[in-house]
């Protein structure tokens, strides 16, 4: 790369030829002077004439510098530029050690760095040298070299990993394999994502790597995006939306769907210029909000592009703590009844209605809840103000309701203000002030912009002692001024007291929808602690461990959970590792979530700065040889730089005045050829050598291109699939399936070519059926698939009379095809790899049709397409869908689903797509084996 632009020399030591342009411009800055027409005087005036010595006249700048642009462009196109070059080591003759990042930063991008890989293993297998793979998640395990074949498959084999990779504990692997292989060059994939002690790895990596030959590949590809901290707020729902590097304006969409997957919401985000995270807003009702699962963000495949949410996201634990003796005998007058009322549309309630306050206290802060609500609780013991203070500092928030009780203390702690003894009443017999009404909301208080209702008053509370900070603590207020509600910070956590009751005695806030707000906003205020704080109490060794029940796969995918999967505590809060990956764990109906982020993560650019090496980009674009450009341009300078030179020395006038006719037919040519010279889009026959080295330089599978984006897709994904089975089960390590055009391709390179038919598409130009009908008869494999066994009616007939079937008959009946009959179950076919009955695909109602075997005593007619000597057939007709069955998504998971969907159905698709391929190839050699009894019977004789 130069510059960081997608640029590169095939020799780059040729561009100290441009070192040279300075001297071409000294020895072409002068020219011959212009010549001058003198008429010829009587020879008595030559005595007039005076001598006169000519020099030579400077070269115009302009033209100079027009004559080193074009020496500079043939120096250009001499180096061999190429725009967008594959990705490329250096030139070591040792053996290649490849470093990837897998981990689930890498996963959005999976695609650009296994391509990145492939062509770093295509490079060493040309220069055949051995190869070691180095996935930085697999700390345990040491890189092996191996050949490039077999490395290509491991490579295919590699997936992401769904949490954060340490990559310092990669380094002893690494490290082992250097000394043993101390020649070694090492290319690093990395995704440029710092998740965790990256400047610790970059600077032992510096070390480690000092005086070797590193390459490292990075930048070029979109950065990835994650999610972390959704939180349930009062109103809405938010979570924060993360990304690595800051700079540049950067928009999508968060999708929140439920448990079964279906949509709930979605909600869009824009990241500020020199941000690197923001925040995206579900305004949904709470109803809906609570049966969010999973948040994720659209076109983002990653696990940490998904957040998962169980309960405790959908609602927080609240414990409500009574003093008064009521509760029991009237509950629809007790604080608890309206507290409830006002907490359960958002909240998961927990009452204290058995045993003391103390003791309910006390549980309640065992179970670590984020908030504790005491209506009218007087005295408590010196050890549970303890707790409570701790537990508070640590995040816990308490409410506090008055009454009776409260009124009765003197120097209380646990509320936010000082108070007064004894309560005030109004509108009382023995007082002469009237109930008082609400006053507006503190703006800078948590109950800011909520609506003051009008009915609502005060005929008693508790009042606080005047300070110079009272102001300050008072959320809420009455008419008169004195404080309804104060409020404080302490530590993390906060302590609020409401003025009056939590039921009807001391006012009628309880029954207005004013009272269920302001308890919303207090819920919104409480959270939860990672680890347990001072004051709660913990018992490690009692901890409740929970299964995993399904984890997510580094692209964010749902799967079962894989066998090094761990039991988590319920308390977990921590995010995802390779011993508890993402996802869901205990029970259906109440999982526990863990996500691949924890709420504090935030993500970093990686530096890689501090290691000496060699820097390359991954490129998503085909590259692009620069040289013919380079020449053409070149040659049409050079060619306005002889015009100029003609019209500065007069030749060209000259020739003017002589052949105005012929002057004007040059100009014409030398103006036309700068044009003529131009680059074209494209050169058909440079396309066409490349096509076929391509295709001759490992065996490739062929399906043709039918112009459908749906089905070519889903035909390509097909063949990929196939090709990875072949390598998988086989010894055949296929290239990578190609795509071709039956009437402008050369057919001969591939031994199949698969040719999916779709239902009225015009039939093919006749000469596209003449290279078939030729390809058929040199010995080449065509299997049509009409892809419709779903769709034949009922009858014996009716698979013949689908509209896929339809068309294929219209284009065979200008090919010249052998007689066809459904695979017997002799033949070859059933038995070329696995031993098969039928030939299923993504459907299995549909017959397989081949050439009908020669019969005996009948002799073949030699006017059908010959099946070579090996005895293959050269058509191969079905309807039953095999790419479809065949085609996977680039996580492993099927594109399409089956019918009916046997449970190997799709196996059994792809053990008959490795019969095909391997009869193909092989040809008849196992037909021999159906003789075998004979001749052994006849040998025995």
């Amino acid at each position: 790369m130069i510059g960081g632009l997608p640029l590169s020399f095939a020799q780059p030591l040729l561009l100290f030829g441009l070192l040279a342009l300075p001297a071409l411009w000294w020895l072409l800055r002068v020219t011959p002077p212009k010549p001058r027409r003198i008429d010829f005087p009587p020879t008595r005036l030559l005595f007039d004439i005076a001598p006169k010595e000519e020099t030579p006249s400077r070269t115009p700048w302009w033209l100079t510098a027009l004559r080193m642009l074009a020496a500079a462009l043939v120096i250009f196109a001499l180096a061999g530029p190429i725009w967008n070059p594959q990705t490329a080591a250096g030139n070591s003759g040792g053996p290649l050690l490849i470093m990837l990042d897998d981990g689930w930063s890498s996963a959005s991008n999976w695609e650009l760095r296994i391509k990145a890989a492939d062509e770093l293993i295509a490079e060493a297998d040309s220069s055949r040298r051995a190869v070691a793979l180095a996935p930085l998640s697999e700390a345990t395990r040491d890189p092996v070299l191996m050949p490039a074949g077999t490395a290509r498959v491991s490579l295919r084999q590699l997936s992401p990993k769904p949490y954060a990779v340490e990559r310092v504990e990669a380094l002893a692997p690494v490290e082992r394999f250097l000394k043993s292989n101390g020649d070694a060059e090492i290319v690093w994939l990395t995704d440029g994502v710092d998740t965790g002690r990256g400047g610790e790895f970059v600077g032992a990596l510096a070390k480690l790597l000092q005086g070797s030959n590193v390459t490292i590949v990075e930048g070029g590809a979109a950065q990835p995006h994650a999610l972390a901290a959704a939180e349930n707020a009062a109103a809405r729902m938010t979570v924060k939306v993360l990304r690595a590097q800051a700079g540049g304006i950067d928009t999508g969409t968060v999708r929140a769907l439920d448990a079964k997957g279906a949509p709930i919401g979605e909600a869009t985000f824009n990241f500020p210029p020199l941000e690197r995270e923001t925040d995206a807003a579900f305004e949904l009702p709470v109803e809906l909000r609570n049966d969010i699962s999973r948040l994720e963000i659209a076109g983002e495949r990653s696990a940490g592009a998904v957040q998962l949410l169980d309960k405790r996201w959908r609602r927080r634990a609240i414990g409500i703590v009574s003093g008064a003796s009521t509760d029991t005998a009237q509950p629809l007058l007790a604080p608890t009844f309206y507290l409830t009322r006002a907490l359960a549309p958002f909240a998961d309630v927990r009452l204290g209605d058995r045993g003391a306050p103390q003791q309910v206290i006390t549980q309640f802060l065992d179970q670590k809840l984020p908030m504790i609500v005491m209506a009218d609780v007087g005295a408590l013991s010196p050890e549970i103000r303890q707790r409570l203070d701790a537990w508070i500092a640590q995040g816990g928030v308490l409410v506090r309701f008055a009454g009776p009780r409260l009124a009765r203390q003197d120097d209380d702690d646990l509320v936010p203000v000082k108070l007064r003894q004894g309560n005030r009443s109004l509108g009382g017999s023995l007082t002469w002030e009237k109930p008082q009404k609400l006053a507006a909301f503190a703006a800078d208080g948590p109950f800011a912009g909520i609506n003051v209702p009008a009915d609502v008053t005060v005929n008693r509370q508790v009042l606080a002692e005047p300070d110079a900070v009272l102001a300050t603590k008072s959320w809420a207020s009455l008419a008169d001024g004195t404080p309804l509600v104060t409020g404080e910070h302490r530590g993390k956590g906060v302590v609020t007291l409401f003025h009056v009751s939590a039921d009807m005695r001391w006012s009628d806030l309880p029954m207005s929808g004013t009272f269920v707000e302001m308890l919303r906003r207090l819920v919104d205020m409480s959270g939860y602690t990672s680890e347990p704080g001072a004051g709660v109490a913990a018992e490690p060794n009692a901890a409740e461990t929970v299964a995993p029940l399904r984890t997510l796969d580094g692209f964010g995918a749902f799967g079962p959970p894989p066998a090094s999967a761990k039991p988590i505590p319920t308390d977990w809060r921590d995010r995802g590792s390779a011993d508890h990956p993402p996802g869901f764990y205990g029970p259906a109906d109440g999982p526990i979530a863990v996500n691949t982020l924890a709420a504090a993560d935030r993500l970093a650019p990686l530096d890689t700065s501090a290691i000496a090496a060699r820097r390359a980009n991954y490129t998503t674009a085909e590259p692009r040889d620069l040289r013919g450009m380079l020449l053409a341009s070149s040659l049409g300078l050079f060619g306005l730089d002889a015009l100029i030179v003609a019209l500065l020395g007069g030749g060209l006038a000259a020739l003017l005045s002589r052949r105005r006719r012929a002057a004007t037919t040059a100009l014409a040519l030398m103006l036309a050829l700068p044009l003529a010279s131009l680059p074209r889009p494209s050169f058909a026959d440079a396309a066409q050598d490349e096509f076929a080295i391509k295709a001759t330089s490992q065996t490739h599978l062929a399906y043709v291109v039918t112009g459908n984006a749906d089905v070519d897709s889903i035909v390509k994904a097909g063949m990929n699939g196939l090709t990875l089975f072949l390598a998988q089960r086989t010894a055949l390590e296929a290239g990578e399936p190609m795509g071709i055009d039956p009437a402008r391709d050369e057919l001969s390179f591939f031994p199949l070519i698969y040719w999916p038919i779709i239902a009225g598409a015009p039939k093919p130009s006749q000469e596209a059926l003449n290279k078939i009908d030729a390809y058929m008869k040199q010995g080449g494999t065509v299997i049509f698939d009409t892809r419709d066994a779903i769709e034949a009616p009922a009858g014996p007939n009716g698979g013949s009379q689908t509209p896929g079937m339809q068309t294929l008959r219209n284009l065979l009946s200008s090919l010249d095809v052998p007689e066809l009959e459904p695979v017997p179950r002799e033949h070859v076919l059933t038995k070329t790899f696995y031993l098969l009955r039928d030939f299923p695909g993504r459907f299995t109602a549909g017959e397989t049709w081949v050439e009908a075997l020669p019969r005996e005593n009948d002799d073949e007619d030699n006017t059908r397409p010959a099946r070579g000597g090996d005895g293959v057939s050269p058509i191969i007709i079905t309807s039953n869908d095999f790419a479809g069955a065949w085609a996977m998504r680039p996580d492993g998971q099927p594109m399409l689903p089956l019918t009916p969907g046997e449970p190997r159905q799709r196996e059994f698709a792809f053990r008959a797509g490795v019969n095909i391929v391997m009869y193909t190839l092989t040809g008849n050699y196992k037909a021999d084996q159906v003789h075998a009894p004979a001749l052994i019977e006849r040998l025995g004789q």
